[in-house]
C-alpha cells in the first residue's frame, strides 16, 4: 500500500495538469465533432470541457451596472486529438439543448472537481491489504487544491449497496455513469495493479461520469519488495502493509 501511495504521489501532477482551469472557443462544428481554439501544450487528450453559450447581460438590482452574462450549458466535449493550433473533441449533448455553434465557449471549471476513488483492482493476486490506498489517493488529491474527493468509505458502501464491482466501473459505461451520478461526481479514479512479464505496474485510469468511459490513464512500475528493502536505510523501519 505504501509503494502504491508513493507512486501515485509521483503521478498526481499529471492528473492535476489534465484538469487545470482552461477556457476556449468553438471554432468549427462538424456533426458531433467540435474544434476548439486551444492546442499544443495547453490541451491534452482526455480533457473534458463544458460547452456553453452566453446569453443576456445581468445587472445589479440597485445600480443597474452590468455584472456578467447568463450562460446556457449545451453539453460536454472530450478532446480526442491535439494539434499545435487547435484540438478536436467529441461533443456529448445535453437533452433538449441547442447544438453548439462557432463562438460558443468551452471551459474546464476553476472550482474544485469532485471525484470518487474506487478500491484497488488487484489483477496480480498478491493477497496484500490495499484498503488504505483510496485514503492515500484522497489525501494527495485534496492537497492539490484542485479536487474534492468523496470519502472512500462512502464510495465502498455505495458500490456494495448498488452491487457494482470495480471491474464494472471500468467495463460497463452504463453502470459507471449511474454510480457516478448517485455520488454527484465528475469522474472516477480507478487504481489498478497489473503484472506484465514479471513486472508489477500501477495503472491509474480516469473514468468520465458523463459517458462512463475511460478518458486517460497513467502507468508506473512498482519496485519489487526486495528492491524496496535494499534501498532502506538501516535505521528505517521495514515497510508494512
Amino acid at each position: 500500500a505504501d509503494q502504491i501511495g508513493n507512486r501515485f504521489a509521483l503521478m498526481a501532477d499529471d492528473v492535476v495538469t489534465a484538469f487545470q482551469p482552461l477556457e476556449a472557443l468553438v471554432i468549427q462544428v462538424d456533426g458531433d465533432v467540435l474544434y476548439l481554439d486551444v492546442g499544443g501544450s495547453a490541451a491534452q487528450i482526455g480533457q473534458e470541457f463544458m460547452i456553453f453559450r452566453k446569453g443576456e447581460v445581468f445587472r445589479h438590482p440597485l445600480t443597474d451596472k452590468p455584472l456578467g452574462r447568463y450562460e446556457a450549458v449545451l453539453g460536454h466535449a472530450q478532446i480526442r486529438r491535439v494539434q499545435p493550433q487547435f484540438s478536436e473533441a467529441v461533443f456529448i449533448p445535453l437533452p433538449d439543448k441547442p447544438r453548439p455553434l462557432p463562438e460558443d465557449g468551452a471551459r474546464i471549471t476553476r472550482g474544485r472537481i469532485k471525484v470518487a476513488v474506487t478500491p484497488v483492482l488487484d489483477m496480480t493476486n498478491s493477497q496484500a491489504d490495499f484498503r488504505r490506498v483510496p485514503y492515500m489517493f484522497a489525501t494527495i488529491l485534496d492537497r492539490s487544491k484542485r479536487f474534492q474527493v468523496v470519502d472512500p468509505l462512502t464510495v465502498s458502501d455505495m458500490l456494495a449497496t448498488a452491487s457494482v464491482r470495480v471491474e464494472e466501473v471500468l467495463a460497463r459505461p452504463d453502470r459507471a455513469g449511474r454510480a457516478a451520478r448517485s455520488l454527484e461526481v465528475a469522474g472516477w479514479l480507478v487504481p489498478i495493479l497489473l503484472e506484465r512479464r514479471g513486472v508489477t505496474y500501477l495503472d491509474v485510469t480516469w473514468i468520465s461520469a458523463i459517458t462512463g468511459r475511460a478518458l486517460f490513464s497513467r502507468r508506473m512500475t512498482l519496485l519489487p519488495a526486495s528492491a524496496a528493502e535494499a534501498q532502506r536505510f538501516p535505521w528505517e523501519p521495514r515497510g508494512e502493509d
